[in-house]
């Protein structure tokens, strides 16, 4: 360990790109992590998300568009156009207090969702990472249909 503390100055001093990167990739990397920290909202494995449904029954809201909605969706989920997604809407406002799931395609669209649910003072938001890709990756069921 000596040796190696001996010898940092110098790799320092003739790599100084390489630490420069090192350390702008590690504080990207700790930025991120605290930023996920703090968001206000959780990320849910499509196991977890199971397990959630059979205790309980969270509100799923599935962002999907109508067609890839009624393609496959998870039972029991509602469809809500992003376009149409309101966080003050008068009876998303009465789920204030009981688990909210969103759901898209990729997981992108859910997020921004639940930021602004939380943004509206929601308290237990959760979205589903890696959406309905993931489910469809875990070989978890799809419904087909409008409901």
């Amino acid at each position: 360990m000596h040796e190696f503390l001996i010898r940092l100055p110098h790799f320092i001093g003739n790599h100084v790109l390489l630490v420069a990167a090192f350390v702008v990739i590690v504080l990207a990397l700790v930025g991120l992590e605290v930023s996920r920290q703090f968001r206000g909202f959780r990320e849910l494995t499509p196991a977890q998300l199971v397990q959630m449904i059979n205790r309980g029954s969270p509100l799923v809201v599935d962002l999907s568009a109508i067609a890839d909605f009624e393609k496959g969706h998870i039972a029991g989920s509602r469809n809500v156009t992003p376009s149409q997604f309101d966080p003050e809407n008068k009876d998303l406002a009465k789920a204030r207090d009981i688990e909210i799931v969103t759901v898209c395609r990729s997981g992108v669209t859910a997020a921004k969702a639940a930021r602004r649910l939380v943004k509206a003072g929601f308290t237990n938001v959760a979205t589903l990472a890696g959406g309905i890709e993931a489910w469809k990756r875990a070989d978890l069921p799809l419904a087909k249909g409008r409901k």
